[in-house]
């Protein structure tokens, strides 16, 4: 396991390596509708950009942003320790996820370098494109890029991204790692999800779908460090995440979402959208679940897993030019005793572009670097 664990490290290390940009694919394309200041700076706080029809437009490019410190007890250790000094322990010993304490500035925490070992924990590798250096969080668990900084070797897996102010009336923030990290007592996980959960860290997530370039479930698309193109239209908005090439469709067009269990169940499932107010309201369902395969059913990297019967509920809202913010809801009476909510925050990235991202190895690639 340990062999396994540190072949992986040092194969993402490359992997990672190898995806960050030495030069843009495009030459840069100034883009006049980017509010500037008299400096010509972007001016992120600016109003929300509008649709004709007066809608929010969530057009562009867009990547997670940390939104502050914890709420809750800490949870999110590679191995879902408690929180406080089991959590921070957790990390000390090397066991990654969001559980690890923050690092001075500037150096990495003994937990991160070791956080590389967990199979698809490190598989998004970002790149850097100039944001201004989040701010730590006062306990690692709250900040949603921990696990991210400098590893062995010097990499950066995932560029510094300027975070936002910590909102202690909204849902507890989603981690990378651990989708309950900032939950009081964590998920709350039925005695299938507990056990199948465990199963996955016992074998290091290596079955994690961001590893296997298989598709990935919406709170780890979310999360993913690489950036994401939201194209909006009347009737449709299509996102296309540049990890692992995925592409989910939301219609607008006024249809009603699928009885569950009637069509057939999709990596993406079956997603209706309409507005309520400002807030555009993402209803999903009809998902692969765990169920179907080791690869399917991840809601984060730690292996917390929805099942077929899980449905997943996005109020998306554009609280100004740079601010993207989807609060989530997942229902899934088999693998959770009540729905909960989490947020994930994400910043607009100004004439930004996605980088191709090809990824066809699938399984083998554990196998043609002798890993299995």
């Amino acid at each position: 396991m340990v062999r396994a664990a540190g072949l992986v490290s040092g194969v993402v290390s490359i992997v990672v390596a190898c995806s960050i940009s030495v030069a843009a694919q495009w030459p840069k394309h100034p883009d006049p509708s980017v509010p500037r200041d008299a400096q010509g700076r972007v001016r992120m706080d600016a109003p929300t950009p509008r649709t004709p029809d007066g809608k929010p437009d969530f057009s562009g490019v867009w990547q997670r942003a940390n939104s502050g410190p914890p709420r809750g007890g800490g949870r999110g250790g590679r191995e879902g320790q408690g929180g406080g000094a089991a959590g921070r322990g957790a990390a000390a010993a090397g066991q990654g996820g969001a559980g690890q304490a923050a690092a001075p500035a500037g150096q990495a925490a003994a937990g991160q370098a070791a956080a590389g070992q967990g199979g698809a924990a490190a598989a998004g590798g970002g790149r850097g494109r100039g944001q201004a250096a989040a701010p730590e969080a006062q306990d690692g668990v709250g900040n949603t890029q921990a696990g991210f900084g400098p590893v062995a070797g010097g990499v950066q897996l995932e560029p510094p991204i300027e975070g936002f102010p910590y909102d202690p009336s909204g849902p507890p923030v989603a981690t990378f790692f651990e989708a309950g990290a900032n939950i009081p007592g964590g998920l709350p996980y039925t005695p299938w999800a507990a056990e199948l959960r465990k199963q996955r860290l016992a074998l290091n997530a290596r079955d994690n779908p961001d590893a296997m370039c298989m598709p990935m479930g919406f709170l780890q698309f979310h999360q993913q460090p690489q950036p994401r193109l939201i194209i909006q239209t009347p009737k449709m908005i299509v996102i296309e995440y540049e990890a692992n090439y995925g592409i989910r469709h939301i219609y607008l067009d006024g249809r009603a979402l699928p009885p569950q269990g009637e069509p057939q169940p999709w990596w993406y499932g079956y997603s209706v959208g309409r507005w309520d107010g400002d807030t555009l309201v993402v209803e999903t369902n009809n998902l692969r679940g765990a169920e179907d395969g080791p690869y399917d059913g991840w809601l984060d990297v730690n292996g917390s897993p929805y099942s077929r019967e899980a449905k997943f509920t996005e109020r998306i809202r554009r609280l100004n030019y740079g601010h993207l913010q989807i609060d989530m809801t997942v229902e899934d009476p088999k693998a959770y005793t009540k729905p909960f909510t989490v947020r994930v925050d994400q910043r607009i990235v100004p004439e930004g572009e996605l980088i191709e991202f090809i990824c066809n190895e699938n399984q083998q690639f554990r196998r043609k670097i002798k890993i299995d």
